[in-house]
C-alpha cells in the first residue's frame, strides 16, 4: 500500500515538474534569445548569451521599420479607454438584468449570450464596411468602440451571476435607509461585486492586449497600430533582416505587462475566482 502511495506521489511530482518546465521553459528561452546576437541565435539557438546585447530592446522599441514603442502605448490607450467605457455599462446592464424582473428581461440577456456564440470572422466584413460610413475606420476610437461591443457579452454574463447571488435584502435596507435605485446600485451592490469586476477587468485587458484580427481589419496606418500588428509586421521584417534578437525582444516587450498584471494580482485573481465558486 506505502509503495502504490509512493509511485502515485511520484507520478504527480513529475506531472507538476513537467507541466512547469512545459511553462516556465519557452519563456526563458525567448527572453535568453532576446539577449543574444542574431549569429548566435542562429547558430546556437539553446545556449546562453555569450555577451548581453541589451541594444535589442531599444532596436525593437525605437527600430525604422516598425515602431513598437509608439505601438505599446496606442495598446495601451486603447484597452483603457475600452475599461473605463465598458466597465460602468456592463455592470448597470447586469445589475437590472440580475435584480429587476421586467417584460423583455430574458430576451436581452439571452441577446447577450448570443454574443458571446457568434463567430466574430463572420461580421469582418460589415463591420468595415460600417466603420467607413462612420469615417471610424482606420481610428483608434473607432477601434475601441468595436472592442466596447465585443467585450460587452462576457462581461454582463460574468457580473449577471454575481449580482444575481448577492442578498436582496442588502438592496432592501438600503431603500428603507433612503437610497434611490441609483445610490443603492453604486454605494452598496457594487462595491459588493468587486470580485466579479476583478475578473472581468482581467480578462478583458489581457484579451484586448492580445486582440489581432479586429485590429488587423479596421486599423492600417501604421502610426496607429497596436501591439499585435507591429510585432507581426516586426516579425515578417526579420526574415529579410535576420534581427532576430530585436524580433525575440520586442515579444519580450509584449508579453511583460501581462505577466506584470498576473504577478500583481495573482492573489485577487485567486480570491475572485473562487468566490465566483462558491457563489456560483
Amino acid at each position: 500500500m506505502k509503495a502504490l502511495r509512493f509511485g502515485w506521489r511520484g507520478v504527480t511530482v513529475l506531472f507538476v515538474l513537467a507541466f512547469l518546465l512545459g511553462v516556465t521553459g519557452p519563456l526563458a528561452w525567448v527572453l535568453a534569445s532576446s539577449l543574444k546576437s542574431a549569429t548566435q541565435i542562429a547558430t546556437d539557438p539553446w545556449a546562453l548569451p555569450t555577451t548581453l546585447q541589451w541594444d535589442n530592446y531599444a532596436n525593437a522599441w525605437n527600430g525604422a521599420s516598425t515602431n513598437l514603442g509608439r505601438a505599446f502605448f496606442n495598446s495601451l490607450f486603447v484597452a483603457l479607454a475600452t475599461m473605463v467605457v465598458l466597465i460602468p455599462i456592463s455592470a448597470m446592464a447586469a445589475y437590472v438584468l440580475a435584480k429587476y424582473a421586467f417584460p423583455g428581461s430574458k430576451a436581452i440577456y439571452a441577446s447577450f449570450l448570443a454574443g458571446m456564440m457568434f463567430p466574430q470572422f463572420l461580421v469582418i466584413v460589415p463591420l468595415y464596411l460600417t466603420m467607413v460610413d462612420l469615417s471610424l475606420a482606420d481610428t483608434l476610437p473607432g477601434l475601441i468602440l468595436v472592442y466596447i461591443a465585443f467585450s460587452l457579452p462576457f462581461t454582463v454574463f460574468v457580473l449577471t451571476g454575481f449580482f444575481h447571488n448577492l442578498p436582496d435584502e442588502l438592496g432592501e435596507a438600503a431603500m428603507l435607509d433612503g437610497c434611490g435605485h441609483a445610490k443603492t446600485f453604486w454605494r452598496v451592490m457594487l462595491p459588493l461585486a468587486r470580485p466579479g469586476l476583478v475578473v472581468v477587468t482581467i480578462f478583458n485587458l489581457i484579451g484586448l492586449w492580445n486582440e489581432y484580427n479586429l485590429a488587423l481589419v479596421l486599423v492600417n496606418s501604421e502610426e496607429r497600430f497596436t501591439l499585435p500588428l507591429a510585432l507581426a509586421k516586426l516579425s515578417n521584417t526579420a526574415q529579410y533582416t535576420s534581427d532576430w534578437g530585436a524580433m525575440f525582444a520586442a515579444i519580450v516587450i509584449t508579453m511583460g505587462p501581462v505577466l506584470l498584471v498576473y504577478w500583481l494580482l495573482k492573489e485577487k485573481i485567486q480570491e475572485a475566482m473562487l468566490a465566483g465558486a462558491v457563489k456560483g
